[in-house]
């Protein structure tokens, strides 16, 4: 292949990535494959707990699987959540860069400053990733545990 080439496809795929359709349709593509790829999951822990829920009268098998049904969503929108924070991590920091080397800091700086900031980001993200996705767990597993539980495994399918 000759460079022309690479060159090319390199500017024709940095286009396309730069388009917010773009981010959008990846976003929905993970969190679709993501969703089909545990719904094998959520059957079997549904079918485990119908199969518990008729030998024994205790809230444990409930419990059970409805925390790991909130976990496995909690995860599944972490996941999902990371296709968006992507862009918008790399577009902050892009901007804060360029916004330091307008007010003629020295490349150096800009290196270390550069560092700095990527640190502050990604921590920053991390911890508002990691607090959305145990929102959703607990939300899930509470609605998981009155559906399980309510409904004796008689109404889940």
């Amino acid at each position: 292949m000759s460079m022309a080439k690479v060159e090319a496809s390199y500017v024709s795929l940095l286009q396309i990535m730069s388009k917010r359709r773009t981010w959008v349709c990846i976003f929905v593509v993970v969190y679709g494959l993501l969703f089909a790829s545990s719904w094998s999951f959520l059957k079997s822990m549904v079918s485990w707990y119908k199969l518990q829920a008729g030998s024994s009268t205790s809230w444990w098998p409930a419990l059970y699987a409805s925390v790991l049904v909130g976990a496995v969503f909690g995860l599944l929108s972490m996941v999902a959540a990371l296709a968006v924070v992507v862009p918008a991590v790399v577009v902050t920091w892009i901007a804060v860069v360029v916004l330091l080397a307008f007010f003629g800091k020295p490349r150096r700086t800009l290196v270390v400053e550069g560092r700095k900031i990527t640190r502050e980001i990604f921590g920053f993200v991390m911890r508002v990733l990691l607090k959305e996705g145990n929102i959703v767990a607990a939300v899930c597993a509470v609605l998981g545990y009155f559906a399980l539980g309510r409904t004796n495994g008689k109404g889940v399918d």
